[in-house]
């Protein structure tokens, strides 16, 4: 058993294809087939099947994957320590990111200050809800993640606090209001993110014990900007969001009363942390601490944020 085959085993169960593997590290089709049958054969089991056209893990498989992906970041940490006795010219970092929170106003600055000082590190992002963060995290595909606190099962770090917004047509009855409360986005269609803070949006109705009348699900910011700006519903979203410039005929009002919600680093264990996500995370607190993650918010809406939380 070599961490060659560790690797390739760990990359067709992300990729779900032999040929995305050999494209990816620069091998020929039939050396990862080789590596995995080799793998296979020392083990003595079945790693992976085919379903649906994708090579996904059997259930020793799944089991084993999260062995493998324990020992490469085992492998990945000695080479990042020995290289930061050299002063870390090398290493890679993976990342997992959601919404346009993180992916669009958190992660750029933070990559931007990161690779100034490490311009040599290999990083590779995968987006997705933040769930699948969650799960990327939680199954060792990404090194460190943003989240939505709170996360206990994590080591995490605060990055920012912003509020929820609800999201109303220009034309809607409530767009003069100063602040708007959680029942009164239940008499209209109800459009729901999966971009984001979807599952904080469904406790917050279960917490108030008000029921939605969900009629649009959007893998997008942007679909569900559209949807409200058409007049087609109404929806809760992250202020920090939004685009800065607004982009339809819809408004954002503050709630009432105020719903906040934490974005964080996290990772699964600091204690076994690789150099190159420890100093990712001490690049991010040091921008906070400068106040260099908070970009200003959508005309007018601050000054709806002040009122509602007087």
């Amino acid at each position: 058993m070599t961490f060659s085959q560790l690797q390739i085993f760990s990359l067709i169960a992300e990729l779900g294809s032999f040929t995305a593997v050999a494209s990816r590290i620069g091998i020929s089709q039939s050396a990862v087939s080789h590596a995995l049958k080799a793998l296979e054969s020392e083990l003595g089991v079945e790693l992976l099947r085919r379903s649906g056209g994708v090579s996904v893990p059997t259930d020793i498989g799944q089991t084993l994957l999260l062995r493998a992906r324990t020992l490469l970041a085992l492998e990945e940490t000695m080479r990042q320590e020995a290289a930061a006795a050299r002063g870390m010219k090398r290493g890679t970092l993976r990342i997992g990111s959601f919404g346009p929170t993180a992916s669009m106003r958190l992660l750029p600055k933070i990559l931007a200050a990161y690779r100034a000082e490490y311009p040599d590190i290999d990083i590779h992002i995968d987006e997705g809800p933040d769930r699948d963060v969650l799960h990327w995290l939680e199954s060792q595909r990404i090194d460190i993640g943003f989240v939505v606190l709170p996360q206990e099962r994590f080591d995490t770090y605060l990055l920012l606090r912003d509020q929820m917004v609800a999201l109303l047509p220009a034309s809607h009855p409530l767009a003069q209001a100063e602040a708007v409360r959680l029942a009164e986005l239940c008499h209209d269609p109800f459009v729901l993110t999966e971009a984001g803070s979807a599952e904080l949006v469904q406790r917050l109705f279960v917490g108030a014990q008000q029921t939605p009348v969900v009629r649009y699900r959007c893998a997008q910011l942007m679909s569900t900007l559209a949807a409200v700006a058409r007049g087609d519903g109404v929806s809760l979203v992250a202020e920090l969001a939004l685009p800065a410039v607004p982009t339809g005929d819809y408004v954002a009002k503050p709630l009432l009363p105020p719903v906040t919600r934490d974005v964080a680093l996290a990772m699964l264990d600091e204690r076994q942390a690789s150099p190159a996500a420890l100093a990712f995370v001490r690049v991010a607190k040091q921008l906070r601490e400068r106040g260099g993650l908070r970009d200003e918010l959508p005309d007018g809406l601050q000054v709806g944020l002040e009122k509602s939380r007087q």
